[in-house]
This record gives C-alpha cells, structure tokens and sequence, in this order.
C-alpha cells in the first residue's frame, strides 16, 4: 500500500477543511462516517472541550463520528454543532431509537489575538469543513484550525512564529497505519529532535538578513526562563494557546487501548515542543480506531507518537507569514 503520509492513509479517515483568511480562524474535521472507537487524554492546563466525558472507557458509547479541532477559543466548540448538523443529514450517528445521534467530541485552541478576534468559527463554518472532508490527502499550514495558529509566545504574540495544522503516517508492520493530524498553537518553541535546532518559536527581535530558524533568530523560550526578564514576565504571560490533533489507526482498539494510545501520543509532544503540556496550554489528543488489523497497544501508541513529532514538524514548516508573522514557509 502506497501511503500519502496523511492521517487519511488509515482507512475510514477522512478530513475537511474551512477557514475565514481573512479574519485568520478555522476548524478542522476529522471524519468517520462509520464510527471509530475513541480515546482522549488532556494534558495542558487550559483546555476547552466538548464530550470527552464519552470517550471515558467505562461510558456507554463505544464509537464517534467526527473530531472537530477549532480556532475561536471556547466559542469555536459551535463548530461541532454543524458537524452534527451535516452528518444526521446523512444518516450517521448513535442509534437512540428515536434519531441518530452523531457523536462529535471537540476540543479548541485560542487565535482571537490573531486577526480578528470577533469572527470565530461557528455551525455553519463547520457544516462547510464537515461537507469538505475527504480521504485525499488534507492541505497543511495555514488552514482549518491552524489558519491563526502561532508559537512561541512568551512575550506576547509581537515575537511568535506563525504555524498552522499538519499530518503524517506510516506503517508500523502487519498493515497497521498509525497516523496523526496537529494544529500547533503552543507557548513554547517547536524543536526537530533529530537535530535539537529550534525551528519555531520565540524570536530574538534581531533584525537583517536573518532568514527563519537560521542562528541567532531565536531568543529559546527555555533559556529565558533562566533570566530574571523571562521569569518576570511569566506571569503576564498570554494565554493563547494549546495544541490539539488526532492520532488515528487501523489496528483493533478497545476504548481503554485508544484512551492509551492518546496518552502515549503525548510525547510526541513533549520530543517536539519545549516546554510542553504547560499551565498556559491546553494540550488534548484523541486517538481514532477504525479497523480489525491485530497489534498491541504499545505498538500503536509508540509510533503514534513518532507521527505526532512529524505532524507537528510539518505544521510549522508548512506554515507561510500571516497576521504580521513570519512563517517558516
């Protein structure tokens, strides 16, 4: 099997896309028409979510339909309402009997210091991403919900780095595909963990020929706090952030081994952003089972992580300048 690199690589995912370009906010759906078991783990300290409580292993419900990722801080959770809108439409949801109704968690990011803070995504900007969505591979960068994603904000947004969404898979053996999908709106810096570099976050403020990510282009968010300045300003530090994705698989999972799978996911984060999981971030994965192939859950949720490292490497290095930022791109 030929693989595209995409979380669409895992059969049964589809993704879809809407955004506002100018008021620079998105979302991001992750689809699945014919339900996948699920699992979630939040590990920042401001987070914004909707029916995670459902995907607890010892709740009723076994699978969901979609995920929706949004711009728009805790407003943006109205995009999930379009998705259930787009997908009772089409007949997909929990059998009650009386209705299908379509299990649709979702969690958000804050871009509203991007842009304009009074457009946010809304129903009908998730019906569109909902209507979009398709097993092709998905863009990346500047779209969906990484549209007014940024890094590296310890001072604000003034010395951030533009980022965006980004997706990678691969096949772990067995013809078992475990991909990820992550819109990177961290607070701290994105780092390559091949290489240690930074290759977004916190800018120095330097000014010349300097070209993104080349030497003396970032300040180091970590090394900052080691000096009184950035230890002074910690606590007006903005809360505008969180890093949100899916992690999706072809592999047999209960709702326990996907709850693990989306624990052991986060340290894809913690390898490619640094500080991570902070009390400024609001950091959430989900974790996706649509198929019968046989693994292990230690497995699935290594290599979950290796593809979350590389979804958000490509999130920021997919990403062009917006909103007075400079993007990688």
């Amino acid at each position: 099997m030929k693989l595209n690199n995409t979380i669409t690589d895992v059969r049964g995912v589809e993704v879809g896309h809407a955004q506002d370009n100018e008021a620079l906010t998105g979302c991001t759906v992750v689809l699945c028409r014919k339900g996948a078991v699920a699992g979630v783990d939040v590990r920042g300290g401001a987070p914004g979510t909707r029916e995670t409580d459902l995907l607890d292993p010892v709740n009723l419900v076994e699978k969901v339909h979609a995920v929706v990722l949004s711009g728009g801080s805790a407003f943006g959770l109205d995009a999930a309402s379009g998705v259930m809108k787009y997908l009772e439409e089409n007949r997909i949801g929990f059998n009650t009997g009386a209705a299908k109704v379509p299990i649709v968690p979702s969690a958000i990011l804050y871009d509203l210091n991007i842009g304009r803070a009074d457009v946010r995504p809304d129903s009908a900007m998730g019906y569109r991403a909902a209507s979009s969505a398709s097993s092709s591979a998905p863009a990346e960068g500047n779209v969906g919900v990484g549209t007014g994603a940024s890094v590296g904000k310890m001072f604000g947004s003034s010395l951030a780095t533009k980022s965006g969404v980004g997706t990678a898979s691969m096949n772990v053996g067995g013809g078992v595909i475990v991909g990820a999908l992550v819109a990177v709106n961290a607070w701290g810096d994105v780092v390559d963990p091949t290489t240690n570099e930074i290759v977004a976050g916190l800018r120095s403020g330097r000014v010349g020929p300097l070209r993104v990510g080349g030497k003396g282009y970032f300040a180091d968010t970590l090394a900052m706090l080691k000096k009184p300045v950035g230890r002074a300003l910690l606590g007006f530090a903005t809360r505008a952030n969180t890093v949100i994705g899916v992690v999706a698989t072809n592999a047999r999972l209960t709702k326990a081994g996907a709850t693990k799978v989306a624990q052991m996911a986060h340290d894809g984060i913690a390898r490619a952003i640094r500080p991570a999981h902070t009390l400024l971030d609001g950091d959430t994965l989900f974790a996706l089972s649509t198929g019968a192939r046989k693994a292990d859950v230690t497995t699935v949720g290594a290599f979950a992580a290796e593809a979350v490292v590389q979804a958000i490497l490509r999130a920021v290095r997919s990403a062009e300048a917006a909103g007075g930022l400079p993007g990688a791109k």
